[in-house]
């Protein structure tokens, strides 16, 4: 059952799977979330019955399955997406959501997600993939400025992420600022590491 999900995902996903399916370094799990009959049009459970996170269904009203999966980064890896990002990671392991619609019975990706963390906030980190690069399309987040959240759309893992030079706080408290810009940062390059076409060494 692994293999068969490891193979759809590489026939389906154009930038984000593609590498995930090809990689050496790193060891993946993926948990397929479906959409139950008994449950609102907006909720995943897996098939252990666990439900995806909430904050992430929101971000994909359309998904009727959520993918997720699980990464182990390398010491190498970690040691890059470090030096890149100038920040430690907050773990070894790395989820991410991967979204897919179904019409006229073919499945299509709709987007990829992460949760990170900055103090007591969660944000969710929507990615669209572009030549094979992960962008982030959003930020979702309770209790920060739509203002200051809208300052990371279109962003790539190449970009600046620093508070009073490339973002603004826009409403936000500087130190709150300060760590989810670090943390959206640490996150994308991470994601460039383990899905973008080319990998961090």
């Amino acid at each position: 059952m692994r293999k068969i999900l490891t193979l759809v995902l590489a026939s389906s996903l154009a930038g984000f799977a593609a590498a995930c399916a090809s990689s050496t370094e790193t060891s993946n799990t993926t948990t397929p979330t479906t959409a139950t009959n008994s449950a609102p049009a907006n909720t995943t459970k897996s098939n252990t019955g666990e439900e995806a996170p909430a904050n992430v269904s929101a971000a994909f009203p359309d998904a009727q399955s959520i993918a997720k999966q699980h990464k182990d980064l390398s010491a190498a890896q970690i040691a890059a997406i470090e030096r890149t990002a100038g920040s430690k990671i907050p773990d070894m392991d790395h989820h991410s959501y991967v979204a897919y619609s179904t019409s006229g019975g073919a499945r299509k990706q709709i987007g990829a997600a992460t949760v990170v963390e900055a103090g007591s906030k969660k944000m969710v980190v929507v990615y669209e993939s572009r030549n094979n690069q992960p962008y982030i399309k959003e930020v979702r987040a309770e209790g920060m400025t739509q203002a200051f959240l809208d300052q990371f759309k279109g962003k790539s893992a190449e970009d600046k992420f620093q508070i009073g030079q490339d973002l603004k706080a826009q409403g936000v408290d500087d130190a709150t600022a300060k760590a989810a810009a670090t943390a959206i940062h640490v996150d994308i390059v991470t994601m460039r590491t383990l899905y973008g076409g080319t990998q961090a060494q």
